[in-house]
């Protein structure tokens, strides 16, 4: 058995989805879950990371954990100690943790993952980068008025597909050999706004006009739903991304025995998002 948190995000949704096409058993957790957002026959079980106790029931018989710490969680105080308290409890020995490639780089904080070094399970970290699906949060101005608003248009990073984080975990969570790696997980090319919103274009097959806005505006823009501080470190990472930021990674290719899917991949495949 193979539990997965966050089972109904960007990630934990083709993970599932993954794993049960691979003839796993796996049990979906998430905050709000039912039949409806798994595969028919897939156990689900609803739980809040924040009250670790709500999660053993899932961890009965499981022998591996995707496990994904949200923003919530940790805004919420969340006891990541006690979550793990909770899992070699229930004998689970395999973990794969979600982290982000800001940990590499010391821009993110590393105390999930330092929790999960001490642990004593079977560890494997993932780190991605910038995800494809973020520009979800044009998908409103883009289906109103064939627009996107964003800063920094010609800055290009190699974002990644969420399904290919989604295969890179269910191998780390199938397959021996994976005990003790830390994986950077990108796309196969750096991608800018401005590209980003030519290939959504062309998976419409209609014109969409990139406005570039400064970094005032955009700061403007992102105070309404992220705190300051995560708004001005953000907007430094977007407009002068470190170096390691900006390169690709082979990790997905080695693992997946393929290249990482492109932007222009993923947009044609989520192009109903944006109609």
């Amino acid at each position: 058995m193979i539990v997965v948190t966050g089972a109904t995000g960007n990630v934990g949704r083709p993970l599932v989805r993954a794993l049960v096409e691979a003839g796993e058993q796996v049990t979906a957790v998430s905050r709000r879950v039912d039949a409806r957002d798994v595969p028919v026959g897939t156990r689900h079980h609803q739980a809040d990371l924040t009250e670790p106790a709500r999660l053993a029931p899932a961890l009965d018989g499981a022998s591996a954990l995707f496990l994904l710490t949200s923003g919530d969680f940790m805004a919420a105080g969340g006891d990541l100690g006690a979550v793990l308290d909770v899992v070699r409890a229930s004998g689970v020995r395999r973990l794969v943790l979600l982290s982000s490639q800001g940990v590499g780089t010391g821009d993110h904080p590393s105390a999930s993952e330092d929790a999960v070094r001490a642990s004593g399970l079977e560890w494997t970290m993932l780190r991605p980068g910038g995800f494809h699906s973020n520009t979800l949060q044009w998908a409103d101005l883009i289906r109103a008025r064939r627009e996107v608003a964003a800063p920094f248009g010609d800055v290009a990073l190699p974002t990644v597909d969420p399904a290919d984080i989604a295969q890179v975990a269910a191998a780390a969570l199938r397959e021996p050999g994976h005990h003790g790696e830390v994986y950077e997980l990108t796309g196969p090319a750096p991608v800018s706004p401005r590209q980003q919103t030519a290939a959504i274009a062309t998976a419409l097959g209609e014109p969409v006009t990139y406005v570039e806005l400064t970094r005032a505006q955009a700061r403007e823009h992102m105070l309404r739903a992220m705190p300051e501080p995560v708004v001005e470190s953000t907007l430094d990472l977007l407009g002068a991304p470190p170096a390691e930021l900006r390169q690709v990674s082979p990790d997905v290719e080695r693992i997946l025995g393929r290249p990482g899917r492109t932007f222009a991949e993923w947009a044609g495949r989520n192009v109903g998002e944006f109609k």
